[in-house]
């Protein structure tokens, strides 16, 4: 067998298609719109199918996306609920060092070991992106404090924090305890 035996010309057997067709008594216009619309079906599946692979493509990267920042917001977030357990600690050693008489000179090194372990404490609390909030004097926000109580004050405009009873803290911007404060009113 020849090489054009074996591999026939696309022309040639789009030549005998219509031939075939013509000797059986099709008319050559009616191959001519069955082939045209066998192709428009066929790129109008090829459309689709393309449609569909970027699609996938598409969904493919969002999920990767939100892994990535699912994988971010742990690293950067982990860390709140151990830092909330840790938080009435310092609470705690400011507590102590607000009962201790300071005069008292057999007092002079507790005073100064609790204040060495409260600035430690706070350090290390710095250097982990937790900021200490304790908004005394500023404005009452409800999304950073908590209102104990409010009292009437004619010194200072209404909704501004006169006392804090306990610090806030947020880690890298988030929230995880508000401040307890007393908020003035109008008298």
């Amino acid at each position: 067998m020849s090489d054009e035996q074996q591999n026939p010309n696309p022309e040639e057997l789009q030549g005998e298609a219509i031939n075939e067709a013509a000797e059986g008594n099709a008319p050559e216009a009616e191959v001519e719109t069955d082939a045209e619309a066998h192709i428009q079906a066929l790129e109008a599946q090829l459309n689709d199918a393309r449609e569909q692979a970027l699609r996938a493509q598409a969904e493919a990267q969002n999920a990767r996306r939100r892994a990535e920042q699912d994988v971010q917001k742990a690293h950067k977030f982990g860390q709140d609920k151990i830092i909330a357990d840790l938080l009435p600690i310092v609470d705690n050693l400011e507590r102590a060092l607000a009962a201790i008489d300071r005069e008292d000179e057999a007092m002079k090194s507790v005073v100064e070991g609790i204040e060495l372990t409260h600035k430690s404490f706070v350090d290390t609390l710095t250097r982990h992106n937790v900021s200490i909030h304790s908004p005394e004097g500023e404005p009452f926000d409800p999304q950073l404090h908590q209102a104990m109580t409010m009292l009437d004050n004619a010194d200072v405009e209404p909704n501004t924090v006169l006392n804090v009873f306990q610090k806030g803290y947020s880690l890298n911007g988030r929230l995880v305890r508000p401040a307890m404060v007393v908020v003035s009113k109008a008298p």
